[in-house]
């Protein structure tokens, strides 16, 4: 079954109307394989709305069925399979990268005009985000300054394995697309193309790591960890 967020989701117009100094972040969880292309558009009808006041920051906890997606800084040669999966092309930062089942994907839609409009102080809450997420089951998640995304000391391989994946766009000051965190994804999925540009090194998960873990239980961290990054309500401004 492939689900679609709708550009209201579970909202009515009325509660988009908001009151009061500060408005919580809107959080969904969708069951089901979601259509990437009918996402995207749901997503940039979101982003919308947010920019025009009429709808609140969002976060949507999806997974999408196998495809691989290319961002505004991809090399097609590094698109090693092009007949795989299908290829998305979007307008999210960075290079080639893979989603499908087992993998958790946060858009997350956040305005960056009452957080600062700080996109490099974004991006890495994004990190940050991940690592304590990771941090919860007892997994050391690092940065790199010259690699994209949190990766994952290897000892017992002698590697660094990328364990998730940060993209963003900004528009109208509203910032979109998100991350995407590999709880139990199939690895192999990725030998269809260079992840991010990045050659060298591996991919990890969370059960590959040997961490059993479900996906209701990285949903209910991740809730707790973004709201301990990024706050639960924004100011709303005028």
């Amino acid at each position: 079954m492939v689900n679609t967020p709708r550009s209201e989701l579970a909202l009515t117009r009325e509660a988009a109307k908001f009151s009061g100094s500060a408005v919580p972040v809107d959080w969904q969880i969708l069951p089901g394989l979601s259509s990437y292309a009918e996402t995207l558009a749901a997503m940039e009808a979101r982003v919308k709305e947010i920019a025009d006041g009429s709808a609140p920051e969002s976060v949507w906890l999806l997974e999408h069925p196998p495809l691989y997606t290319a961002g505004t800084s991809a090399n097609e040669t590094d698109l090693l399979s092009a007949t795989r999966f299908p290829v998305h092309r979007t307008g999210r930062g960075g290079e080639f990268t893979y989603h499908g089942p087992g993998q958790r994907v946060a858009y997350v839609m956040l305005d960056l005009s009452r957080r600062g409009n700080d996109v490099r102080r974004y991006v890495a809450d994004l990190e940050e985000w991940i690592i304590r997420t990771l941090a919860a089951f007892n997994v050391v998640g690092e940065r790199r300054e010259d690699r994209v995304g949190v990766w994952v000391v290897r000892p017992d391989r002698g590697t660094e394995d990328k364990i998730a994946a940060i993209g963003i766009r900004v528009r109208r000051g509203v910032a979109f697309h998100g991350i995407a965190l590999n709880v139990d994804p199939e690895l192999e999925h990725y030998s269809g193309i260079v992840p991010c540009g990045i050659s060298g090194h591996g991919v990890t998960s969370l059960v590959d790591l040997g961490l059993p873990v479900t996906m209701p239980e990285v949903d209910t961290v991740m809730r707790e960890t973004f709201e301990d990054v990024f706050g639960r309500e924004t100011a709303r401004g005028e």
